[in-house]
């Protein structure tokens, strides 16, 4: 059964009272646009939030999806797979200690960090993903959520060749593509680790970043799934060469590597960030190629773009980049791609990165990145 929860507002009111006062401040400010020319060197981590209610005695997996809505709550999106047995004692039977149950896998936070909503897991009419990972609020509200596993494991589990759609509520709506393996960078019928997606309210249509596993960005209509049409690097067809590991003293690659992230922006452009390929390119909505930005061209392992984040001014003159492979956050001038500013350092503390996977920003320009068990808000006033 779909594990659902209800709206938890009126139950954790009186578990954060203090939270009330801090509210009042916020809402004074909420008139408050983002700042026109900010520098992201001075974010300031905010140790206040999210605020996790004790009673809930639940656990936050490895995070593989943010996202913020039109109302400016904070959606995240985890797996618990990757929680020990000593994480989950009060789940094992018999239980092996107090603490904790695995939280929801979809978590709604408003504002002040508290929760709102939470629900998600498997379900009857659809197939929960193994890994889940990717999370986009669509312009009707709705979730999409994507799974990027992609080879069958010990366990016997099908790889992830889906994406989800659900009401805000919760309810079932749409499934696009089925468990399984890979059948290939062309087939329009299964995706494979498909790592996010974003829906265009213009024409009503869902980009999905198919990415973990395939090499393509494949564009359905957001009610039936129906395909529409699909493009690999530079706009040609998708392919599924063997290119082997970056090198960052071979040419540019002619293939993406892992499409980490799809993202369009208010002018129609579309940003596809190509993770270890160190690069994001950018198409026209029929997958004409724009031009490409490659930054830290010498980084390996995790790669230097993870996911991109609009600036919420009028034009979105600007974006951030998730840099994982640096422990940095970027802030790029969208008309050239040049960094304007950056900020963040490797560690676990309070406001340092450790995996920072998903990053997204508010309306006012407040920024929430998460790692693998946590997500941080960081502010610029």
């Amino acid at each position: 059964m779909l594990k659902s929860f209800a709206r938890l507002g009126v139950a954790l009111l009186a578990l954060a009272g203090p939270a009330l006062i801090v509210c009042g401040s916020s809402a004074a400010r909420a008139a408050e646009g983002p700042p026109a020319n900010p520098d992201i060197s001075k974010y300031k981590y905010d140790p206040t939030w999210p605020k996790l209610p004790i009673a809930n005695n639940w656990a936050i997996g490895l995070i593989g999806g943010v996202h913020v809505d039109a109302k400016d709550h904070v959606w995240i999106y985890h797996s618990t797979k990757w929680l020990s047995p000593r994480d989950l004692g009060a789940a094992q039977n018999p239980p092996s200690g107090k603490c904790c149950l695995p939280a929801p896998p979809i978590i709604e936070f408003d504002q002040a960090g508290n929760i709102v909503h939470a629900f998600g897991g498997p379900g009857d009419g659809y197939e929960w993903p193994t890994d889940e990972h990717g999370l986009f609020i669509d312009y009707k509200g709705n979730i999409w959520v994507g799974g990027s596993k992609t080879r069958k494991g010990q366990d016997g589990i099908e790889p992830d060749g889906m994406v989800l759609k659900f009401s805000p509520e919760g309810k079932f709506l749409l499934q696009v593509g089925s468990r399984g393996p890979t059948k290939g960078s062309t087939d329009t019928t299964r995706l494979s680790g498909a790592a996010n997606v974003a829906v265009d309210p213009k024409t009503n249509e869902a980009y999905i970043a198919d990415g973990y596993g395939n090499h393509r960005v494949i564009v359905v209509d957001a009610d039936t799934g129906a395909f529409k049409r699909q493009w690999g690097a530079y706009g040609k067809p998708p392919t599924d060469l063997d290119i082997g590991r970056y090198d960052p003293a071979q040419p540019v690659a002619q293939q993406f590597r892992i499409v980490h992230c799809v993202r369009i922006a208010k002018d129609g452009l579309v940003y596809v960030c190509d993770r270890l390929n160190n690069r994001i390119q950018v198409f026209k909505t029929d997958g004409t190629f724009v031009q490409e930005f490659i930054y830290r061209k010498e980084t390996k392992g995790s790669g230097a773009v993870g996911t991109i984040a609009f600036w919420p001014d009028a034009t979105q003159s600007k974006f951030l980049l998730n840099d994982p492979g640096n422990f940095e956050v970027h802030l790029i001038n969208r008309a050239d791609g040049k960094v304007l500013s950056s900020f963040g350092h490797y560690g676990a503390y309070g406001g340092e990165f450790d995996r920072n996977h998903e990053s997204q920003l508010d309306s006012k320009g407040n920024l929430y990145v998460s790692g693998d068990q946590r997500l941080q808000k960081f502010t610029l006033k």
